[in-house]
């Protein structure tokens, strides 16, 4: 009887264990998920990584990258970008601008996520650190223009999953931050301040560096 017991009680401490572990996973799986997707570039995530050296542009064949622009339910913005698409050489940086505008009667806070597409190109995909994955401010009526400075590494050229590829878009989706307090409210960047800082620093000084998730071939 003590030895039936005392199995009964090691199964119900083992599945204890599994159930645990499996409810801990689910819990924390989009967390897992987008830190492979940073780590990869899978599902068309690019990798934020500052380069160390700057863009390389040797070749003269060209892409062009298209710009795609979308909010989710609930937010009140107008969100879009400036120019629909831009042709450039391989490994040279081009400028490009997003426009955000808050369409309501209050002070709203938004977060943007991105990818590139199609996404095998994903790994060749270099920007400066934009206006995504932070939470981003806009008083009521107030609007934004949001710099963006990118390149295509040109070693896309020679991997033969992406070598055909002459198009890539880069996909932005703002969301609106619920159930925040004032405190988080204030804190969070003022999206067209904070877009002039880094508009003028440009100018100035040029992209200090860019993100890039490209393995190196």
């Amino acid at each position: 009887m003590n030895l039936r017991l005392s199995k009964n009680i090691r199964v119900v401490a083992a599945l204890s264990v599994i159930l645990a572990f499996m409810t801990g996973l689910v819990a924390y799986s989009p967390t897992l998920y987008r830190l492979f997707c940073d780590l990869t570039g899978y599902g068309g995530t690019v990798q934020r990584t500052d380069a160390a050296a700057g863009p390389v542009s040797t070749s003269n064949e060209t892409v062009t990258v298209r710009f795609d622009a979308n909010v989710g339910s609930g937010l009140a913005w107008e969100f879009r970008p400036e120019q629909r698409e831009v042709k450039t050489r391989f490994g040279e940086p081009v400028q490009a601008y997003y426009y955000a505008k808050n369409l309501s009667s209050e002070t709203v806070v938004g977060r943007a996520v991105f990818n590139v597409t199609p996404y095998q190109t994903a790994p060749y995909f270099f920007k400066i650190e934009c206006f995504c994955f932070t939470n981003q401010k806009l008083e009521p009526g107030e609007s934004a223009r949001m710099p963006l400075v990118l390149y295509i590494d040109e070693q896309m050229l020679k991997d033969k999953d992406t070598s055909g590829f002459r198009a890539v878009t880069l996909s932005y989706t703002f969301y609106k931050q619920e159930d925040l307090s004032s405190e988080e409210v204030d804190s969070a960047r003022n999206l067209k301040a904070g877009s002039q800082s880094l508009d003028a620093a440009l100018e100035t000084d040029g992209p200090a560096g860019f993100d890039n998730d490209a393995p190196r071939r």
